[in-house]
C-alpha cells in the first residue's frame, strides 16, 4: 500500500558505559546524535532537505540534553535549517514512541520522510539530574540507574493522595515483581549471563556490523564496539554481587522482599544514540531506496505505577489482538531488559518461546541508553529478522511511571 510506513535503515553508536571514563563519555550528547543522523542520510545517499521532521527521544532533558536536543543535533549534523525537530519523553520507550509517531505521520499522509531517533548520555547527564542532585529518598540507585532523585518532588499532592502507600524507584519495582512472580536470584542471574553470552557471540559473528557506526572521540580515537558487553560473565561472578537497591529504610518498609536485583542482572548506565529512516513506500520507491520492513501495528498502555515494569504484558496482549497475530506467529521478540525480571515475567505470562526472546542479547549486555533504546531495539530486531529470514518481529519496552510501548514490524 502506498501509505505503508517502511523502514529504510537504522543505525546506532556503540554502547558506552555511562559513567566518567566510559568510551563515549567525552562526546556531547547532541554530537552523539548528530553522528548517527549524518550517517543515516549519507549511507542512503539521501538529501537531508527531503526530511520533513526529526522526532527523537531523550529522558533527562536538562543541561547538555536540554533546549530540544534533537533540533540541536540535526543542525549539528549539517541538516538544512528548514528541517524541524522535536524531543519527546515517554521514559525508556521515548525513541520507540518517536518511531511510532514518525510512522503514523507517514501513514496518515502528513509526511513522506521522517527520521525517528534517540539519545542519552548518562555519563554527562545522570538520570535524575532534572530533579536535583540529592540522592534518592530511600536509597541511592544501584548501577542500573533507574532510581529517582529526591532533589525535587515530581508528583505533587494529588498524586500522593491517589497513591498514599507511596511510589518507588524502578529497582524496588523489580524486587516487587520478583516476589509476586516468585523469581529467584539464580533465575535472574542465569538470564543476565545469557544476555552477555548471546551478545558476545553476536558481536563475534559480526551480527551488529550493519547497525553500528564508528564514533570519533575528541582526541581522535574511534569507538566501534559495544563497551557494555562482558564476555567473561559467569553465574559465579554474578552471584558475588550485592543487592543494588536494599537500604535499611526500604528493608523496613518491605520486610518480605528478598532483594535479588543487582548491578549484574540490571541494565547498566549507558551512553548512546540511534536513528531510523522511515518513509512512505511510494516515496522510497521514487528515491530508489529498498524498504527493509514495514510497520504493522502499534500499542501503548498504562499500568500500575507501583509495579511500573509490567506494562509490557498488557501492551503485548493489546497489539496481538489488534494485529490478528498470535504469539506463535512471531519470529523474534525484543523485550527490553531494564531488569532481568521484566523479560522473565513477560515470558511466563505470554507463553512465548525463550529461544526467540532477545536472540542477540538484550540491554543487560548491550546497554540501555534510555532515550536511544527504542530505535536501538528496532535496528537489532530488523537485522535479526533479515539474517534468519523471519517475517514478524515484536518489540516492547517498559517505561517509568507505569507505561509500555509495543510495535510489530514485518520484514519485506
Amino acid at each position: 500500500m502506498s501509505n505503508d510506513a517502511v523502514i529504510v535503515d537504522v543505525v546506532r553508536t556503540a554502547s558506552g558505559r555511562g559513567k566518567p571514563g566510559g568510551a563515549l563519555s567525552g562526546v556531547h550528547p547532541a554530537d552523539l546524535l548528530a553522528g548517527v543522523l549524518r550517517e543515516l542520510v549519507s549511507r542512503n545517499d539521501l538529501d537531508p532537505a527531503l526530511v520533513e521532521d526529526v522526532i527523537g527521544g531523550c529522558v533527562s532533558q536538562v543541561g547538555e540534553q536540554s533546549y530540544n536536543v534533537v533540533r540541536t543535533a540535526l543542525l549539528s549534523a549539517g541538516f538544512p535549517e528548514s528541517v524541524p525537530g522535536t524531543t519527546i519523553d515517554r521514559q525508556c520507550g521515548s525513541s520507540q514512541q518517536a518511531a511510532a509517531f514518525a510512522a503514523q505521520a507517514v501513514m496518515s499522509g502528513s509526511c513522506d520522510v521522517v527520521i525517528a531517533c534517540g539519545v542519552e548520555s548518562m555519563s554527562r547527564v545522570p538520570l535524575g539530574s532534572s530533579l536535583g542532585s540529592k540522592p534518592a529518598g530511600e536509597g541511592t540507585p544501584g548501577a542500573d540507574g533507574h532510581g529517582r532523585s529526591a532533589g525535587q518532588d515530581p508528583h505533587g499532592a494529588l498524586m500522593h493522595a491517589r497513591y498514599p502507600r507511596g511510589l518507588v524507584n524502578q529497582g524496588v519495582s523489580a524486587e516487587l515483581i520478583n516476589r509476586q512472580w516468585r523469581l529467584g536470584r539464580g533465575e535472574l542471574d542465569a538470564f543476565a549471563a545469557r544476555s552477555h553470552r548471546l551478545a558476545a557471540a553476536a558481536a563475534e559473528r559480526g551480527d551488529f556490523d550493519g547497525e553500528l557506526r564508528p564514533t570519533t572521540l575528541p582526541d581522535g580515537r574511534v569507538v566501534t564496539d559495544d563497551e557494555t558487553i562482558r564476555p567473561g560473565t559467569t553465574l559465579d561472578s554474578l552471584a558475588a554481587l550485592p543487592p543494588a537497591f536494599r537500604t535499611d529504610a526500604l528493608a523496613a518498609r518491605f520486610p518480605k522482599l528478598d532483594w535479588h536485583i543487582t548491578a549484574g542482572n540490571s541494565s547498566p548506565l549507558t551512553d548512546g544514540a540511534s536513528a531510523a529512516l522511515i518513509m512512505s513506500a511510494k516515496r522510497a520507491a521514487r528515491l530508489g531506496l529498498n524498504p527493509r520492513a514495514r510497520f504493522h501495528r502499534f500499542a501503548v498502555t498504562g499500568s500500575d505505577p507501583h509495579l511500573m515494569l509490567t506494562g509490557v504484558i498488557p501492551a503485548t496482549r493489546r497489539i496481538l489482538e489488534r494485529s490478528g497475530l498470535g504469539i506463535d506467529d512471531l519470529d523474534a521478540y525484543e523485550v527490553n531488559e531494564a531488569f532481568a525480571s521484566v523479560p522473565l515475567v513477560w515470558l511466563r505470562e505470554m507463553g512465548a518461546d525463550p529461544a526467540l526472546l532477545n536472540p542477540r542479547g538484550g540491554a543487560i549486555a548491550l546497554g540501555h541508553a534510555l532515550g536511544s533504546s527504542g530505535t536501538r531495539l528496532l535496528g537489532t530486531l530488523l537485522n535479526h529478522l533479515e539474517l534468519t529470514g523471519g517475517r514478524w518481529g515484536l518489540q516492547t519496552m517498559c517505561e517509568g511511571g507505569g507505561m509500555a510501548n509495543a510495535t510489530i514490524i514485518e520484514r519485506l
